[in-house]
């Protein structure tokens, strides 16, 4: 169940950062980010009061709470930068190492694994490790950066014009760092709070630190055609932690990794959808991927 669900998570991670990659050069990150909080929480809200107040929402349930917040708001703040500068192919690799990183602190506090599923996740963590540093191929001088499939200038979505790989590999790998701890805040919660309430706090912290205070200045205000980027982002983010929190019931480390799994899922469609072209050693890294995503699946059923 945690593969599956983990799977699960990753598909729709991958819709919700071919989305947020084209809205965020229209409206900037923090902007969508706003908006994507304000329509997760619109989608959660109605959970949260059909389930009520849970007796287990005590102090400490509600300082991981924070922590899931927290980490979730800032980690899409710095994926969504990083999304601005850089390819999907380049930063959603690094942002998936957020798996390895909750799956090692789940680790490190005690969570066991058998030796073959470790040995998996290994892999995995190779693969993306790989499909991060590997280089851009050369582009093609006779591309026109607007005009590539599916590109729509006005809400950004062909091939990025002028990419800044350092710069986006920073920002995604602090996004990574930060997701994990998120990642893991939401898995320790899983089997003590019900699912809305782990997914209600990112929004929560959202609505109050971004949405609020843009709507006040009137700075809320995105492109017609954002809007309905910004409703698939935040509905595929609610989707996938949903689906996570789930998986995390029965693994926190496999879940997390099997989640990181959005990046060559995302790094694909990319390259299908916007023009954005793989080199060799990103296929290598992606390659990686899928042999430890099935060398997963295998260790934890046998």
């Amino acid at each position: 169940m945690s593969v599956l669900f983990g799977l699960l998570t990753a598909l729709l991670w991958a819709v919700s950062t071919l989305s947020s990659s084209r809205s965020v050069r229209a409206a900037g990150q923090t902007t969508v980010v706003a908006w994507v909080m304000l329509v997760g929480f619109v989608e959660t809200a109605p959970l949260v009061a059909a389930v009520g107040v849970p007796p287990a929402l005590d102090g400490p349930a509600v300082a991981w709470l924070a922590a899931a917040g927290v980490g979730n708001v800032a980690g899409l703040l710095l994926t969504y930068a990083a999304l601005r500068i850089g390819k999907v192919g380049i930063v959603a690799p690094i942002v998936a190492a957020e798996g390895a990183a909750a799956a090692a602190i789940s680790v490190l506090l005690g969570e066991r694994l058998a030796p073959a599923a470790a040995l998996a996740l290994a892999v995995v963590a190779v693969g993306v490790v790989v499909s991060a540093v590997a280089p851009d191929p050369e582009p093609d001088p006779d591309s026109d950066p607007d005009s590539g499939p599916g590109a729509d200038p006005g809400a950004g979505t062909g091939p990025i014009r002028a990419a800044h790989p350092l710069r986006g590999a920073l920002l995604a790998t602090a996004a990574a760092t930060v997701f994990g701890i998120s990642l893991f805040a939401s898995g320790h919660l899983s089997s003590t709070l019900p699912a809305p309430w782990i997914l209600l706090a990112p929004r929560l912290v959202g609505i109050v630190l971004l949405t609020v205070p843009l709507a006040a200045r009137r700075r809320l205000a995105v492109p017609r055609p954002v809007l309905p980027l910004v409703v698939i982002s935040g509905t595929a983010e609610v989707l996938g932690f949903f689906t996570y929190t789930l998986g995390a019931r029965h693994g926190v480390a496999v879940t997390s990794v099997m989640a990181s799994q959005f990046a060559p899922l995302a790094a694909l469609a990319a390259f299908a959808l916007f023009g954005e072209r793989l080199g060799r050693l990103q296929v290598g890294g992606v390659l990686l991927l899928v042999a430890g995503v099935s060398a997963t699946g295998l260790a934890v059923s046998s």
